[in-house]
């Protein structure tokens, strides 16, 4: 007399507990479309945050969901269930730009002496802070999507300052007595300069921090 098996006739294995050939088959088959599916999600969500950043920069935050949708190529389905409220997308954006600024210190750190890579990478921040249209905007509406924010900008510029400004100071570069936040918020503030002339006054301004940097004597 043969025992029935309690298995569900879905799920045959082999004696040794493996997989036969025609459920590896089926597995492998299920599994293709669904990675597909992953990749062809991030690269519409990729899309949508490249096109936000270009927009956000060329007319600020303002610019239509409409904008974004037709620029990435993607529908207004598609982009609203990534990003259900556009401040979420805003959010998204501010997000992306930082994590890629704060990780380039750690390439410029490769590349150049540290005092050069010090100054390339201050301008790369003030760069950043530059060409966020309406990011102070945003970050006082009292939208709760942007609350985390600024504490995300000094998590991440934080330390990457930090490893630039230590590795410029071993080297005798740059004097040792700066506190990377306090230069973080000097360069942020030359962000508020208006008038024709507020970018080349910006920049003139911080040609003169990082002259500053280079006096080394530290003062009481």
């Amino acid at each position: 007399m043969h025992m029935r098996s309690n298995a569900p006739y879905d799920k045959p294995f082999m004696m040794d507990g493996t997989l036969t050939e025609r459920e590896k088959a089926a597995t492998s088959a299920e599994g293709a479309p669904k990675r597909r599916v992953r990749a062809d999600a991030q690269r519409s969500e990729d899309a949508v945050l490249e096109a936000a950043k270009a927009l956000f920069a060329e007319a600020g935050v303002d610019a239509t969901v409409r904008q974004i949708a037709d620029r990435a190529g993607v529908g207004m389905g598609t982009l609203y269930r990534r990003f259900p409220k556009r401040s979420d997308l805003i959010a998204a954006v501010f997000r992306r730009e930082v994590d890629a600024c704060a990780a380039e210190a750690a390439t410029l750190a490769t590349r150049y002496t540290p005092g050069e890579a010090l100054e390339r990478w201050l301008k790369r921040y003030a760069q950043f802070l530059g060409t966020k249209k309406g990011l102070a905007v945003a970050l006082h509406s009292g939208d709760p999507a942007f609350d985390e924010l600024p504490a995300y900008f000094r998590a991440h510029f934080e330390p990457a300052l930090a490893s630039l400004l230590d590795a410029a100071a071993a080297t005798k570069e740059v004097r040792d007595d700066v506190e990377p936040y306090d230069l973080l918020r000097a360069i942020g503030n030359l962000g508020v300069a208006t008038g024709e002339d507020g970018s080349a006054h910006a920049g003139r301004i911080l040609n003169l921090l990082i002259d500053g940097l280079r006096h080394r004597q530290s003062h009481s």
